[in-house]
């Protein structure tokens, strides 16, 4: 007789229907929270990674790809930081703690900026969703050390490497006081996550906004990528003159930060820019604000 199989639910979560929630509110009337969220990222010499050329991704070492994405650490991040700073945008660094290690110079950077550092992992090859409970508390609390020693600041935020998480990964995370994640890509809002102990946000992230999406999976040029920003804020904006959302734009230096893509995302920030309704924030604020106003409707 064949087992019955039966299936798995999250329950992390109930069905909650954006048109049946009370309206949000964001700071001085802003109708989009604009988060902008540079990936920094350390790849192992000898393991596969993210590919320009498919067809040397099975040597060891595989120097035509390795050295494509160390381009990022190298230069990208470098105009990233330029083109987001004359914009006066700070972003939310999902972090591979191995940066802290191997790319200093970065650190030092971005805390002068005030940009916001979130876990985002050992490295990039790292995945985290088959390790033993015990094993994968251990890695996750040794990011976030590692984080916090190199930064001055204890990360809040979290987003695994690729999105990946087990099923105890969001209770693992909250015993360490991070507060919201990104890896759940179902919402234009905020949103409570059930956990053991403490508390957890869903913050809104983008599978599609997202530069490695749109280059290496789809193919598009900077100037479609750019555009495709454009038209998410613009329906974003009127959509939130009803009720507020989070828009996400998720980057990665090797590839947003060569020149003939990073001209056209400086247009796309200043589009963004040119409207009075926005609000240009970190994971961190944006998951403050929301709480004090779920506190205030629930009084």
């Amino acid at each position: 007789m064949l087992s019955k199989v039966v299936p798995q639910e999250h329950n992390r979560f109930p069905f909650s229907p954006i048109v049946d929630r009370p309206p949000l509110r964001w700071p001085n009337g802003a109708r989009v929270a604009v988060w902008v969220i540079p990936n920094i990222e350390h790849f192992m010499f000898d393991r596969p990674g993210p590919a320009v050329v498919p067809a040397t991704t099975g040597f060891v070492p595989d120097v035509l790809n390795y050295s494509w994405r160390d381009f990022g650490a190298r230069v990208g991040i470098w105009r990233l930081m330029d083109v987001m700073d004359k914009h006066g945008i700070r972003g939310t660094v999902a972090l591979n703690s191995d940066v802290c290690r191997h790319y200093p110079q970065i650190i030092e950077a971005g805390n002068a900026l005030k940009w916001e550092w979130m876990g985002h992992g050992p490295n990039n090859n790292t995945m985290i969703n088959s390790q033993p409970e015990d094993e994968e508390r251990e890695l996750i609390g040794r990011v976030l050390k590692t984080i916090t020693d190199a930064t001055g600041t204890a990360p809040t935020g979290w987003l695994s490497p690729a999105l990946t998480e087990s099923g105890n990964s969001l209770d693992i995370l909250a015993e360490f006081g991070i507060n919201y994640v990104a890896n759940w890509v179902n919402d234009e809002q905020p949103y409570p996550m059930k956990v053991r102990s403490g508390e957890m946000l869903s913050l809104p992230y983008s599978a599609e906004i997202n530069d490695y999406i749109s280059f290496i999976e789809r193919s598009q040029s900077g100037e479609a990528f750019a555009q495709s920003i454009c038209d998410q804020f613009d329906v974003l904006y009127e959509d939130g003159a009803t009720t507020g959302r989070v828009m996400a734009i998720c980057l990665h230096p090797f590839l947003i930060g060569h020149p003939h893509r990073s001209k056209h995302f400086d247009k796309a920030l200043a589009h963004i820019a040119s409207r009075q309704e926005v609000w240009f924030a970190t994971g961190c604020e944006i998951a403050d604000w929301y709480r004090q106003q779920q506190v205030a409707v629930a009084g």
